[in-house]
């Protein structure tokens, strides 16, 4: 029975460690404390500090990235209505441009037909004058031809 604590002891007796094993016990888990801190602990740490700067890196990217298409979304559409409003006042221009032509050709051609109009009439009262005359004489002329047949004679 050497080496071995009395029955007594496990049936309700108290049984006090022996201080050296007590220290043993306390450097084993200060050892095994500091060994895991050197190769367990540290190490994992120092990966989940560097995944978190890489989280917040990434955010800062992914923010800054989404700021700079805002900006350039916003100067797109800046450009575009810019080009927009060119656009639209060039054809302003160029229809103002064809209206102002369409009214010259417009009253080009109202002082031709008016000239042309005026030259007709002017023409038509001239033949109508002469037609006129020549009916006149005519009219003169069968006048003194009837006049003379009924008459037998001539008369004056």
């Amino acid at each position: 029975m050497r080496g071995r604590a009395p029955i007594s002891a496990f049936l309700g007796g108290t049984v006090l460690p022996d201080p050296s094993s007590v220290v043993w016990v306390i450097f084993f888990v200060l050892l095994l404390t500091a060994l895991l801190n050197r190769l367990l602990f540290k190490p994992v740490l120092a990966v989940m500090e560097a995944r978190a700067r890489a989280v917040t890196s990434a955010r800062e990217l992914a923010e800054r990235s989404a700021n700079e298409a805002r900006l350039a979304s916003a100067e797109f559409e800046k450009k575009t209505a810019d080009a927009r409003a060119e656009l639209y006042r060039q054809m302003d221009d160029m229809r103002r441009i064809a209206m102002q032509e369409r009214a010259e050709i417009l009253a080009r051609t109202r002082a031709e037909a008016q000239a042309e109009i005026t030259a007709a009439s002017a023409r038509l009262a001239a033949e109508a004058e002469q037609a006129r005359a020549r009916l006149d004489a005519e009219a003169d002329a069968l006048g003194a031809a009837v006049a003379e047949r009924i008459l037998g004679r001539k008369a004056s």
